[in-house]
């Protein structure tokens, strides 16, 4: 299993060197250079599954046994998804009116990147251990991202982390899940900014290779394939629990008989950065038979992209009441166009170097219908959020969090096939967005671990804007990888006055 970059410019990298890396060198992001494909056989081999032996079938296709072996890659899946709050780390509520909900948000942060986040550190610590090195981590976060990157890694000892906030545009569990973090490998800083603007200074440390080589910086956003890779197993487990598969006409019927054909399985995605539809779009390539939804809020560009081909970011990102998806650069979209386009390195190459110059493309009409025949998009505004939110509370008795009311919308305003089994993906706890639920005039009892976080102590540096702040920012954050590099190089602390 070999990866290349979806701009073209590097093919042969195996899956450790991937996995210690940001962007790639030319700017693209790195994806399998054949996907493998799981036959329906296969499938059906895999059903009755527990969620955590589906994610070490799914990893198993993509890391190599020389890298990793088996035995040891079970034991890292199986340590990284023990600390969960529910036996199988994740859960499906099945609801009212065909309504099935898979909760992807039982980790410690509430967020369904813990699930991902916390296997792609296991896999780092593996490699940082056996081979006695270090890493410094990087990432720029639209709220839950950074919370989950440094309680999987926080105490490390050959990991330092680095996350970029947006001041003020996320909610306080979110903030505190990163702030309270005290450990000396955690390095948190606000940034006066969206997180589309955080992205920019740390898009030009990745392309510094020569920061990148020095100090062995990596980055943990769903930029990583192994993020992506992992997010692959949530589809894959939601297909076998919830398609109906193992119910067609024919299986298990007499010896010699052909079953019948795979079901299809509609799934619904709360979408931002796109991380979550570019894995469901990478198993639908790999052989899963699913129709795939990508639900919005007010920062719409990708439901426009899909509609119209306006591949374009608006002047300003809106705040919403699903924070962790208000974002205008969905970079995982590059994945997508990347395997629409047969893997054409130079064509993806110029339209995101377009869409980064000018933040302004436009798709061709042939591969806007190319992009519509395998996604569906919608947009939620802030009271369809809201009345979602209430319409499942009284129907259900089931709070949703705002984001995965985004993709919930769509069950109540949309017509369905009776004969399509339907997912939606709950991406956070509604215990996370407590001002979304009192808005929607409903109540719920934060769990003890959220309300303590308020009286933890907090410790993070700011990003003032300033009139040059993309460059500021960037030599800020520079500073700080040398001065981590440098002290850790010394054997010394970054912060000696930690109580």
């Amino acid at each position: 299993m070999w990866y290349c970059s979806t701009r073209g410019g590097v093919q042969n990298r195996d899956f450790r060197e991937v996995l210690f890396s940001g962007f790639a060198p030319d700017g693209g992001m790195f994806m399998p250079e054949t996907l493998p494909a799981v036959s329906p056989e296969t499938l059906r081999s895999w059903k009755g599954l527990r969620y955590q032996r589906v994610v070490l079938e799914v990893a198993a296709l993509f890391i190599p046994e020389e890298l990793i072996p088996r035995d040891d890659l079970e034991a890292l899946v199986a340590e990284a998804l023990s600390g969960f709050s529910v036996p199988d780390s994740v859960r499906i509520a099945r609801l009212k009116d065909g309504l099935s909900v898979l909760e992807l948000f039982h980790g410690e942060t509430l967020a369904f990147k813990d699930l991902a986040m916390s296997c792609t550190v296991h896999f780092l610590n593996y490699f940082l251990r056996r081979d006695g090195s270090r890493a410094v981590v990087l990432v720029g976060t639209s709220g839950d991202t950074g919370g989950s990157a440094v309680r999987s890694a926080r105490s490390l000892p050959g990991l330092d982390v680095l996350v970029v906030f947006p001041r003020g545009r996320i909610t306080a569990v979110q903030e505190k899940h990163m702030t309270s973090c005290l450990e000396d490998n955690v390095h948190v800083f606000a940034a006066d900014g969206s997180s589309d603007d955080i992205d920019q200074p740390l898009r030009r440390l990745f392309a510094d290779q020569n920061l990148v080589r020095t100090h062995s910086l990596m980055s943990l956003n769903s930029v990583n394939w192994s993020r992506v890779m992992i997010q692959v197993a949530h589809f894959f487990y939601a297909y076998l629990e919830l398609s109906g598969l193992g119910a067609e006409p024919g299986l298990g019927a007499e010896p010699g008989l052909e079953p019948g054909p795979l079901p299809e399985l509609e799934v619904v995605v709360p979408t931002g950065g796109a991380g979550n539809i570019a894995a469901a779009f990478i198993a639908v390539r790999m052989g899963l038979p699913l129709k795939l939804v990508a639900m919005v809020n007010a920062n719409d560009i990708v439901h426009r992209t899909v509609t119209s081909g306006d591949f374009s970011m608006a002047p300003s990102v809106t705040q919403t009441l699903a924070p962790a998806i208000d974002i205008q650069d969905p970079y995982n979209m590059e994945r997508v166009f990347w395997l629409l386009l047969d893997r054409d390195g130079a064509a993806v190459k110029t339209m995101m170097e377009e869409f980064q110059r000018s933040h302004r493309l436009r798709l061709p009409e042939n591969q806007r219908r190319l992009l519509a025949e395998v996604l569906v998009t919608g947009a939620v505004s802030d009271p369809g959020i809201l009345e979602t939110m209430r319409r499942c509370w009284e129907q259900n008795r089931y709070l949703l969090c705002p984001h995965t009311a985004v993709a919930v919308w769509h069950h109540y305003n949309r017509t369905h096939s009776a004969a399509r089994n339907r997912c939606y993906v709950a991406t956070a706890s509604p215990a996370k967005f407590q001002a979304a639920v009192e808005k929607a005039g409903l109540t719920f009892d934060p769990p003890e671990a959220v309300l303590a976080l308020d009286q933890l102590p907090t410790r993070y540096q700011n990003l003032e804007r300033s009139a040059d702040w993309c460059k500021d920012w960037e030599e800020q954050l520079r500073d700080w990888i040398q001065f981590v590099s440098r002290t850790r190089k010394n054997g010394g602390v970054c912060y000696p006055d930690n109580p």
